[in-house]
């Protein structure tokens, strides 16, 4: 399908397009993402591990690209016996922990670790 030309002289509407985000941007951690994160720690700290996985799932929706959330869910997952899929979320962080060593070696550690207990 195509579009006719506009007239001459009406007026050109431009597209919004979001910015691209290169893959090895460190996501920044807004204050509703941290405040689920404290919750998370708070409720892993008095042994919810339930509590907690839900709690990193919601910052997930709203920062799906964060390799930091990803390792965190990880381990918990792992400290439920939920070897596999902890093992599969900190692989998850290792793809999108770009430059950030720290996220990649703690996640790389985390899933062999996880593949060894399965």
């Amino acid at each position: 399908m195509t579009r006719p030309a506009p007239e001459p002289g009406a007026a050109q509407v431009s597209v919004y397009r979001p910015p691209v985000i290169p893959h090895t941007a460190r996501p920044r951690t807004d204050r509703a993402v941290q405040a689920l994160l404290d919750r998370s720690d708070d409720r892993r700290a008095a042994g919810d591990l339930e509590g907690a996985a839900a709690l990193l799932e919601r910052a997930l929706r709203i920062q799906p690209r964060n390799p930091r959330l990803w390792q965190r869910l990880a381990q918990v997952r792992y400290e439920q016996g939920r070897y596999a899929q902890a093992a599969d979320l900190a692989e998850r962080a290792i793809a999108l922990a770009g430059d950030d060593p720290a996220v990649r070696a703690q996640a790389e550690r985390l899933a062999r670790t996880a593949r060894a207990a399965r």
